[in-house]
């Protein structure tokens, strides 16, 4: 008699033989210029259960590029395995032709001059064409919510979330989590979360002074779809008070609480649930080690780290999906749940290619009437690039660099450090610069450009403890999202070494001397998480210099030596 885990490994080689026929038909089609809505659409409807998950959408309403990672490291028992596999590698792994849609959709080759082939992606008006056509073939769909979704950008920004949360009302999500989301403050968030139509699921947000689960907020859901009992539990981002200021929702701890994980998991299953389901903003390794740590998980939807895998990942018997960021993909996911248990699966990331799929209208009125009070100034033009500026991957992307060197310029400073956060649409060469689109990679509540005088020493430690966030081997410890981004300062980083040993040879590039532990040097920075940090916003700082320069020119940035990658 067939096992569970032998049917769900039948499963996940039918769903890659899927996937890798899917990306196959776009590259013919494409060659052909034939690629159509229904072609991107085409699914073999399976089970009894479909559930759409949609992540990080970081508040991008319309069509935008988005560069996929060209560096993504992976270290400790991650080392070589996705999502830690990129470019070339990438296309090998999954079957995927070189200049082919799929090669645009999820590598970084190529990307400017596949990007004036295939256009822009995204735009949530595409997004709900997508959810509605899923629905119309199952119609009892199960949409879920990844989180990232109220902030990054100048209308979210100045609606303190609420332009998201008009449009993704009418998407009509079931549920929810959350992580920037709490960067609006806990009094807007608990205001927010009240008028939600969906739910708001978090098992691991606690009240901080009681130290037990917070109101506003259920660890899990049930819904019945297709005639089974499902279960969902929402995991918020574990690491809001480190990565982001706690300040702002002194209300709330977080953490990854795997035993109070398995409890609403018994919990759940005591209660009849048939599927349980965990809604995720951990990241992809966290969640993996959390699938193999927690029993009784049968899938993860995982955010956070802003990954687009075509194949899930299984682990033990759980399956992990992860759906890229920006509203670039929307994963569909049929499941066939007898007895109280997930027997098989078909799986599909949708990419949404915005000049293939037809934007569903009354969405895009939703959309352009968030956008009509601030038109003026969201298309106002600043400048023009002259290379790509995109934000991805473990160190500098060319918008980083760029912010950095505003900081330096305007700030006066000899060293800028820039936060290593993963959003941020891309631009291609020719491209005018306009104010949202400098918004789309600086709009946070806490943007204000300090200056301070650090020391040589203290420069070192703070690259070091970014780098064990991100390089620890235990993914429980990589609490961060990218390297520290740097301006006018150089290093070696050897991601094998152990805590505190990772960085050396740090330069000051301006005079090409090392970096003296015990002199001091002036620092302009962004994104401090201390409260009662003082300076400009850095949107205005990046809208000056670009006002200043014009045209940007980006060069390859090689001030960052890695080893052990």
């Amino acid at each position: 008699m067939i096992s569970r885990r032998d049917f769900l490994q039948v499963s996940m080689a039918a769903s890659a033989a899927l996937g890798a026929s899917g990306f196959g038909n776009w590259s013919r089609l494409a060659a052909q210029q034939a690629l159509t809505q229904d072609q991107l659409l085409e699914f073999d409807t399976f089970g009894n259960v479909s559930l759409i998950h949609v992540t990080d959408i970081h508040a991008q309403l319309k069509p935008i590029y988005f560069r996929e990672p060209s560096v993504n490291i992976g270290v400790g028992p991650n080392r070589g395995e996705v999502p830690h596999v990129t470019g070339a590698d990438f296309r090998r792994l999954y079957g995927i032709d070189d200049g082919s849609p799929s090669h645009y959709a999820l590598t970084s080759g190529d990307f400017a001059a596949l990007a004036q082939a295939y256009g822009r992606v995204g735009g949530m008006d595409r997004v709900a064409t997508v959810v509605n056509a899923i629905r119309a073939d199952r119609p009892d769909a199960l949409l879920l919510d990844g989180g990232d979704t109220w902030h990054g950008s100048y209308t979210c920004h100045h609606t303190q979330g609420q332009d998201m949360v008009n449009v993704m009302n009418a998407l009509k999500p079931d549920a929810m989590t959350f992580h920037w989301e709490f960067t609006l403050g806990q009094d807007r968030v608990r205001e927010l979360v009240e008028g939600l139509p969906f739910d708001a699921l978090g098992q691991n947000i606690f009240d901080a002074m009681w130290d037990e689960p917070a109101e506003r907020f259920k660890p899990y859901e049930f819904y019945e779809r297709g005639g089974v009992k499902i279960a969902v539990i929402g995991q918020a981002f574990p690491y809001l008070p480190i990565a982001n200021p706690g300040w702002m929702f002194p209300d709330y701890t977080f953490g990854i609480r795997d035993r109070h994980m398995q409890e609403m998991v018994d919990e759940v299953r005591a209660q009849g649930a048939e599927l349980v389901v965990c809604l995720s903003h951990n990241g992809f390794d966290v969640d993996k080690k959390m699938a193999g740590q927690v029993s009784g998980i049968d899938v993860i939807l995982t955010g956070h780290t802003h990954d687009a895998l075509p194949e899930p990942v299984l682990v033990g018997d759980t399956i992990l999906i992860a759906s890229g960021s920006n509203g670039k993909f929307v994963s569909r996911v049929d499941l066939d749940v007898r007895d109280g248990q997930m027997m098989g699966f078909r799986h599909k990331l949708i990419p949404i290619f915005s000049d293939v799929i037809a934007p569903d209208p009354e969405m895009t009125r939703l959309i352009d009437e968030q956008r009509a009070p601030y038109i003026d100034q969201l298309t106002e033009v600043i400048g023009e690039t002259e290379g790509t500026l995109y934000r991805r991957g473990n160190f500098n992307g060319t918008w980083d660099d760029l912010i950095c060197d505003a900081l330096m310029s305007e700030r006066d400073a000899q060293i800028a450090l820039s936060p290593g956060v993963r959003w941020g649409p891309s631009l291609i060469p020719g491209d005018k610069i306009t104010r949202e689109d400098i918004w789309n990679v600086t709009s946070m509540s806490y943007g204000e450009a300090y200056r301070n005088e650090m020391t040589g020493e203290f420069l070192k430690v703070v690259l070091e403890d970014v780098a064990d966030n991100i390089f620890n081997p235990d993914p429980y410890y990589q609490q961060g999202g990218d390297m520290v981004r740097t301006g006018g300062l150089g290093y070696r980083i050897d991601v094998r070494a152990e805590q505190g040993s990772r960085i050396s040879d740090m330069v000051l590039l301006e005079t090409g001397e090392p970096i003296d532990p015990a002199a001091t040097y002036v620092v302009a920075g962004w994104a401090s998480v201390n409260e009662g940090t003082e300076g400009p916003m850095i949107w205005d700082v990046v809208e000056n210099h670009i006002r200043q320069q014009g045209t940007i020119r980006t060069d390859v940035n090689t001030d960052v030596e890695v080893e052990g990658a």
